[in-house]
Parts: structure tokens; C-alpha cells; sequence
């Protein structure tokens, strides 16, 4: 428990035990916001956005931020082909019943932004409007190869510093603009203390699904999913340096979404960190979104 923050604990329809950390006020006349993490990141990767949002001056409001099953502080399965997107996405549903949420604005990071067009389908009026974090329509299988390459793979840094060092030397490439302190952020959503010694914070099995994949064809595309967020205003991120929404991806979304603002960080990649340009972007879309209300 953090004093910023409570802990939602949930039972999935299987009976697995779901967390979520639950920032802010419960109630209030401000928009709520839900935050769904890429495939094997945590609630932790948005704490500076929830906090940002929900200790507001003028308009504080609810944040949500998700574990989904196997990740976090949520339980794992034993079944490693429950790390599906059908899986999850009936396991988000449960999180929001739980917690009363039946409108909101998603920032969906990678896996978070697919979840995040799939329940715009499943339960029509949900989506206010969303952040779309490096992810779109078109999946690149060049990022989803360097993606299955490391995941689960990752040696055991015996601190945080030193996995700050081993994620650099993995995604060094797709983040050349990082300082120690955004690998530490990085490192801090891969690992966490646990009867004093650092301990992954993801099942290792999230790999297996990937290893399923053909990855020498190319993956299907979703543009009838995104077509279905026209009516809301939706924020497309894309690192500079990203290898899984490419540009040409994130030019056609801006052609085929009316109310669609896109923002480009320099010197990242996949996926572009929760902090400075991209703080300011969602804040503002929060702010187009309840005025379009």
C-alpha cells in the first residue's frame, strides 16, 4: 500500500486474483482515466501520469492503473495460453465493474492500446476517448522479434542498478536519449523486491505465446478495431525510434480518424515513457475529451 495510491484487489471470472492501484478520488465530476500497460510491464509505468492526474489542482480525478493476470501484483496462471488479449480483455471488464468505472478515458501502452480498441467493441459508450502509446492498427513484426528475443530472458540483476545497466544494454538502441534515471524507471516496472532480493514482475511464460507466432508473415492488420474509436478524440504516440508502429502506420491513422492528434518522441523508441511531452499530450487530450462531452 502507498500512501499515494490504494490497492483494488479483484477475482477474475476464473477465480485469479487481479490487481489494479487505484489513485485519486473515487467520485467526483472529472473524468476517470485507465491506464493498460504493454505486454510485460506493470501499473508501475504510469505513476507519474496517475499522480500528475490525480493530485490536479484544478481537477483532480480518478486513475486506474492495471496488472493484468501475470504481471504486477496480479496472480499468474497456470496456463500460459490465458496470456491472451480475449483472456485479458474479460479480466479488464471485471477490474472496471469492480470498480464502478462505466466511462473513461485509455492510455493503452503496446498490448494496453490493442486491449484498449478491443474494449471500445465489447462494451460500446466505455471509451471516452484514448491514448494510443506506440501501437496501431499495423503491428511491424521487426519489434515483435526483438520484443520475443528478450522477454523472459532477461539474466537477474542482484539490484536495481544493475538492471538498469542490462535493460540498457537490451533496448539501448531504441532509447539513445535516456539518462540513469529513465533506466531505473524501466527497471523498476521489470523487477521488484521480494524476501530481500530482486524477483522478475512477470511470467516468465509470457513468452510462450510469442514463440507461437509466425513471425515471417505479416501480422493481421486492425484498422476495423481503430476505425471504431472515430468518434471519440484519440492521442497516437510513436517513438522516433520505434520498430512497431511505424511511421507510415501512424500517417495513414491520422488520414482515416477525424479527431486523431499525433505526437512523435525524439530519441525513443518502443514505448515512449510516461514523462515531459508526453505528460503535457495526454493532459491535453483529457481536456478535449470533456470539453467534446
Amino acid at each position: 500500500m502507498s500512501s499515494s495510491y490504494r490497492d483494488l484487489f479483484v477475482s477474475a471470472s476464473d477465480g485469479l486474483k487481479l490487481y489494479a492501484r487505484d489513485y485519486g478520488l473515487l467520485s467526483g465530476a472529472a473524468l476517470p482515466v485507465v491506464c493498460l500497460p504493454g505486454l510485460a510491464r506493470n501499473s508501475e509505468d504510469f505513476h507519474e501520469l496517475a499522480l500528475a492526474l490525480s493530485t490536479d489542482a484544478f481537477r483532480p480525478r480518478r486513475v486506474l492503473a492495471v496488472d493484468y493476470r501475470g504481471r504486477g501484483r496480479s496472480a499468474w496462471t497456470s496456463d500460459w495460453r490465458q496470456y491472451d488479449l480475449g483472456t485479458e480483455l474479460g479480466d479488464i471488464l471485471q477490474v472496471l465493474t469492480v470498480a464502478g468505472i462505466e466511462k473513461a478515458v485509455f492510455v493503452g501502452t503496446s498490448r494496453g492500446g490493442l486491449l484498449t480498441m478491443a474494449l471500445n467493441v465489447a462494451k460500446p459508450g466505455l471509451i471516452a476517448g484514448a491514448v494510443l502509446n506506440d501501437v496501431g492498427p499495423v503491428i511491424e513484426s521487426e519489434g515483435l522479434i526483438r520484443i520475443r528475443n528478450y522477454v523472459g530472458k532477461l539474466p537477474m540483476p542482484a539490484t536495481l542498478l544493475e538492471g538498469a545497466q542490462i535493460l540498457k544494454q537490451v533496448s539501448g538502441p531504441q532509447f539513445p536519449a535516456f539518462g540513469p534515471e529513465q533506466w531505473e524507471a524501466m527497471a523498476r516496472g521489470t523487477w521488484h523486491e521480494e524476501s530481500g532480493r530482486l524477483v522478475l514482475s512477470y511470467d516468465p511464460n509470457l513468452m510462450k505465446p510469442l514463440q507461437e507466432l509466425d513471425l515471417t508473415k505479416p501480422m493481421p492488420d486492425l484498422w476495423q478495431l481503430f476505425e471504431g474509436l472515430a468518434s471519440v478524440p484519440v492521442l497516437a504516440i510513436r517513438g522516433e525510434l520505434s520498430d512497431l508502429l511505424s511511421n507510415k502506420t501512424l500517417f495513414a491513422m491520422q488520414q482515416r480518424h477525424p479527431h486523431l492528434t499525433a505526437l512523435t518522441v525524439p530519441g525513443q523508441g518502443h514505448a515512449p515513457l510516461m514523462e515531459g511531452a508526453v505528460l503535457h499530450a495526454i493532459s491535453n487530450l483529457i481536456v478535449k475529451v470533456e470539453t467534446s462531452l
